[in-house]
């Protein structure tokens, strides 16, 4: 079975349902859940290290013996910046997960999925437990940033 993936003469090219398609749609599928646990853990070490470069060097300040800083609030707007691309970074990775995501569960793919188009267990494939934790790191992070926010004023 072979099905056209486009609207006009020029269609980019045709899913054939065969036993190798099916898994190549797998493989895809968990690059995907790979490329968004990358995703995870760039922006979880974004957020941990800019929230430890204002805990540094705040420390460092407050021993005896050490000069004062020249610049005594450039390690905050470091963290700041850290913290807040981290939080970033999970944003946008989530959509474009969200977004792969369903141009493989779309119409000419359902075939190669292994569901039918009508399927009750499809939304449930769509998810993934990486979203709830996605969520509660972009809370963390909003804490992190608000709470290295507020420490300055």
């Amino acid at each position: 079975m072979s099905i056209s993936v486009g609207d006009g003469p020029d269609d980019r090219f045709q899913v054939r349902t065969t036993a190798d398609s099916h898994f190549s749609w797998i493989r895809t599928r968990l690059s995907v859940e790979r490329t968004l646990m990358s995703w995870v853990r760039t922006a979880v070490s974004l957020i941990g290290f800019g929230f430890t470069i204002v805990q540094f060097f705040e420390r460092l300040q407050g021993m005896q013996g050490v000069a004062p800083a020249a610049h005594p609030h450039a390690p905050r707007y470091m963290g700041l910046a850290l913290i807040g691309s981290g939080v970033l970074v999970l944003i946008i990775s989530a959509l474009q997960y969200r977004r792969v995501v369903r141009y493989l569960w779309s119409d000419p793919f359902h075939a190669l999925a292994g569901s039918k188009a009508n399927s009750t267990m499809e939304p449930v494939a769509r998810q993934t437990p990486l979203l709830a934790v996605i969520l509660a790191l972009v809370l963390i992070g909003v804490f992190a940033f608000g709470a290295v926010l507020l420490r300055m004023v």
